[in-house]
């Protein structure tokens, strides 16, 4: 049976098939704003219908015919001890039966879609939609632990609160140039600024972001394909640094890469995945996810290569962590499968997992790059600012606020052999693993949040001036109840550094 079309674990996000969950053991204190665009707020559950009509797998084509009719319905899950195994619907009757003059009396199961797609209750309602756009398809059983216990329609869905991001995915789907797609794109600023005015959390503005960003991947491998012909081996697009995360904003540049399956020949296949890389990352430039400047992307051949020599990279990064591995890690230990066979990395990622875990020097030297960006807090907990060059007086949330967090997570998440790659969820599972106190993953949960937030409504405001959007803030420009949780914010991510810093040095004894 079909994983849920979450494959990562609790809800929240929506890229191709893996999904960031909020979890619910650390809560992430900010408003809750109801808005009339809010489908991340609204739950599978709110919005399915419980106790749906179902159909077992031995009666007959004739009787769930018969019964879909009667109740004025067009799907049926097909059911067998309360475990979904199948979905049959109006359109099966006509594809499968009467074009192909099957009898009615066989068993549905003949006709039925075998291991369907399916959601969860706790998954968002911008899940739902989304996937049902990428596999038109108009009905989604929900299901815990392969139990039936409902199914969502896009008429339930569509009632509740249709959002702009919605219609943008659904939309750069059906374009048919990079060039058209750039033209969907343009309307991002738009919705970020409509989705931080609306109250919508730094949480929720990264993962609604970087599914754009997915839907616009996903669209340029398919337009690749199209002109190239069908990939020549099986292969995996995948995201790095923050879209990897789901923890994207206004100011992005693009990092991805490209794993192959082992049966990759240079001669034979080289040509290929080039082309198709410099389509997509070129595409993905139009639409303003501008090249990495550090080129660590698909079309840079050394970030598009086989498993094998994926497995060697992580392998040299773990035994040798020098400053440049560390570098290359902190980006590509944070990977996520955007489209293609997800086999190719899943198996390799619990393997490095295993060794990086396991492996106290490369933990050390995680440890010790944590402390390589600190928040610009001085003497008596003042915020401080540049004090020279073209940002003098303001200060740099990202490398001074969101990455020191990020960093953190990130290590204790490889700590603990934790898959996840979302801060906010690798904190959280830092403390089911008791690498991290519930006290320590709620502050620095909250610290994210305000840093993260803070620098959002930064973006937005430079948006709605019109002026290039960039991450470093002006104090004067915050009011002084947000220079204060914004200080409090960074004095927390300080302390834990200290007592980082601390260990490290008792070991260094």
């Amino acid at each position: 049976m079909n994983q849920p079309a979450n494959s990562q674990s609790d809800v929240v996000a929506v890229d191709n098939a893996n999904v960031v969950y909020k979890p619910q053991a650390v809560s992430v204190s900010v408003p809750d704003v109801a808005g009339s665009d809010r489908l991340t707020s609204v739950l599978v559950r709110e919005v399915m219908s419980v106790d749906p009509l179902s159909v077992h797998p031995s009666e007959s084509i004739q009787r769930a015919a018969l019964r879909m009719g009667k109740h004025r319905i067009s799907c049926l899950p097909v059911v067998e001890d309360g475990r979904l195994v199948g979905m049959v619907t109006e359109s099966d009757f006509v594809s499968k039966v009467v074009a192909k003059s099957l009898m009615v009396t066989q068993p549905v199961s003949r006709v039925s879609t075998q291991q369907p797609h399916f959601v969860t209750p706790d998954q968002s309602v911008l899940d739902v939609l989304t996937l049902m756009t990428r596999h038109r398809i108009a009905h989604m059983p929900v299901c815990i632990d392969g139990m039936l216990v409902g199914i969502v329609t896009q008429t339930d869905v569509i009632r509740h609160q249709v959002a702009t991001s919605v219609f943008m995915v659904g939309d750069i789907a059906r374009m048919k140039s990079s060039t058209a797609i750039a033209a969907v794109v343009q309307e991002l600023p738009r919705l970020l600024v409509s989705r931080v005015d609306s109250g919508s959390s730094a949480f929720e503005t990264g993962r609604i972001i970087s599914s754009i960003t997915g839907a616009v991947t996903r669209r340029l491998i398919e337009l690749a394909q199209e002109k190239l012909g069908p990939a020549p081996i099986a292969y995996a697009w995948l995201a790095c640094g923050s879209q990897g995360r789901q923890e994207q904003t206004g100011a992005t540049d693009q990092d991805n890469c490209l794993i192959l399956s082992d049966d990759y020949e240079a001669e034979v296949h080289g040509e290929y995945f080039a082309k198709m890389a410099e389509f997509v990352c070129d595409g993905l430039n139009e639409s303003g996810y501008v090249y990495c400047p550090g080129d660590m992307m698909a079309s840079n051949p050394k970030w598009c290569q086989p498993v094998s020599v994926w497995r060697d990279y992580f392998n040299d990064w773990i035994k040798r962590p020098g400053p440049t591995a560390q570098m290359l890690a902190s980006v590509m230990f944070d990977l996520r499968s955007i489209q293609g066979d997800m086999t190719l990395y899943e198996p390799l990622r619990e393997e490095l997992l295993a060794s990086a875990s396991s492996n106290s020097i490369f933990v050390a030297h995680m440890t010790s790059n944590c402390l390589t960006h600190r928040p610009p807090i001085g003497w008596f907990g003042r915020i401080k600012t540049a004090s020279s060059g073209p940002h003098r007086g303001k200060i740099d949330l990202k490398h001074g606020g969101v990455v020191p967090i990020v960093d953190i997570a990130r290590l204790y998440a490889l700590s603990a052999a934790q898959p996840f790659v979302n801060t906010v969820q690798r904190l959280s599972a830092s403390v089911d693993s008791g690498v991290l106190s519930q006290s320590g993953a709620r502050s620095l949960c909250d610290a994210y949040e305000v840093i993260s937030l803070t620098r959002l409504r930064h973006q937005v405001r430079q948006i709605k001036r019109a002026e290039p959007v960039d991450n470093h803030v002006d104090l004067a420009t915050l009011s002084s109840s947000e220079r204060d949780r914004l200080r409090h914010a960074m004095k927390t991510v300080k302390d834990i550094q200290a007592a980082m810093s601390n260990r490290i040095a008792m070991l260094g004894r």
